[in-house]
């Protein structure tokens, strides 16, 4: 099969809306959470978020079609277009036939469908819809904008499985080129959903932190006090392509990806595995198909959402597949971005590889204890990041619904 390699990157962000605002805030330990100025939120149990600050779409479109978009649709091609020109790629000299798009997204346009029937229902009963309703809010139109912005002809779908989304996306954009059915595939994902239904829902179920006064530190991963993750917004975009495609047009090549894995905990609605069945099974996956030991793999960037069941099944998962390392660094990067939900998985993928470029561990912020033993197991990094030798990384996402989905990346050599 083909190598696959990656030639390019894009981030909207909590913590910046370019690739190097982003790496900056990320390696000094940035807390991207803040109250909520998307809708009133003083009713709600939980009133802040980590959000995009200053994101102007007109950078990245025209008006017309910025009407026709809805936000997670902006975000995923604002991500795209640093993507691309970080790649260096010129569309004109390429077989666009052979150049895919795969896009993750666990809700799509939730805003535009929340507020058209928040109209609607306030409304005299007249069935008054915007004539791009559908469009907008559908949750594959984000890879059918790519396609069309770039005119691109190859493979195209969308990847839903919660949280789990975008590293989906990259699982099936990493297969698609290996089997030779694609050169080149932009993968990612985008999320817009800092909205009353979306926190309202997640309140209901319990899910999100509710540290009201204590915002900026909320998201504290690992840690005994945590009590629900913080919700986030954003996208990550990757050019990935075959090692040989790449090659030939002289691209820079950032990473490899070189194993991936996927599971389900088959076992709750909202909840993981007690033991972290899933999370342990796509770990192993990925290690064997990638072809190295538990030992060999340097960091590990954790789904760890900061909910008090969900980071101890993953320690428990971590445990059981890394059991006697004592090479493993791991951190919890959503302390700084929050939980960018669909698009979680893009971002720590992105994560991964400027871990492994920099040699730099990521800190974990805001955990001031870890809980059990897990800390004299493994090296987390609490506050602020580590100087460490990175040739390999992993990278696990996990949605509701069970929905597990790991990558593992490995530095270039050049060979």
């Amino acid at each position: 099969m083909k190598r696959v390699v990656i030639t390019g990157m894009g981030v909207i962000s909590p913590l910046g809306n370019s690739l190097p605002e982003f790496k900056k805030a990320l390696f000094e330990g940035v807390s991207g959470a803040g109250p909520i100025t998307k809708f009133d939120a003083g009713l709600f149990k939980t009133r802040f978020a980590a959000e995009v600050k200053g994101f102007d779409p007109l950078q990245f479109m025209q008006k017309q079609d910025a009407r026709k978009y809805d936000l997670f649709t902006q975000y995923a091609l604002a991500a795209t277009q640093e993507a691309v020109t970080q790649a260096g790629i010129d569309f004109e000299q390429l077989n666009r036939n052979r150049i895919g798009v795969i896009w993750g997204s666990g809700n799509g346009g939730i805003e535009t469908l929340q507020n058209e029937l928040l109209e609607f229902a306030i409304g005299d009963g007249t069935p008054r819809f915007n004539p791009f309703l559908i469009p907008k809010m559908i949750v594959d139109i984000a890879s059918g904008i790519i396609s069309i912005r770039y005119g691109l002809r190859g493979l195209n779908f969308t990847t839903v499985s919660a949280c789990a989304s975008s590293t989906t996306a990259l699982i099936d954009a990493f297969n698609y080129i290996r089997w030779g059915k694609a050169d080149m595939i932009i993968t990612g994902g985008s999320e817009a959903a800092i909205t009353e239904v979306a926190v309202g829902g997640f309140n209901a179920s319990r899910a999100l932190s509710t540290r009201n006064k204590e915002m900026s530190t909320a998201s504290r991963p690992f840690d005994p006090t945590r009590d629900g993750f913080v919700i986030g917004e954003g996208a990550g975009a990757l050019v990935v392509e075959s090692m040989e495609h790449a090659q030939q047009r002289g691209a820079t090549i950032l990473g490899e990806i070189v194993g991936t894995g996927m599971a389900a905990d088959a076992w709750h609605l909202t909840g993981t595995h007690p033991e972290g069945e899933g999370a342990f099974l796509g770990m192993q996956e990925a290690l064997q198909e990638a072809g190295i030991r538990a030992d060999q793999l340097d960091y590990l960037n954790a789904h760890a959402t900061s909910t008090p069941q969900g980071d101890t099944s993953e320690l428990t998962a971590i445990s059981r597949v890394f059991a006697g390392s004592k090479n493993l660094s791991i951190s919890a990067t959503k302390s700084m971005t929050g939980h960018l939900l669909g698009a979680a998985g893009a971002v720590e993928a992105i994560i991964s590889i400027l871990a492994i470029q920099q040699n730099k561990v990521p800190p974990t912020i805001n955990t001031v204890n870890v809980e059990g033993d897990f800390a004299q197991q493994f090296h987390l990094p609490l506050g602020k990041a580590t100087e460490k030798e990175i040739r390999y990384a992993m990278t696990n996402t996990f949605g509701f619904g069970g929905h597990i989905a790991t990558a593992l990346f490995r530095k270039w050599s050049g060979t």
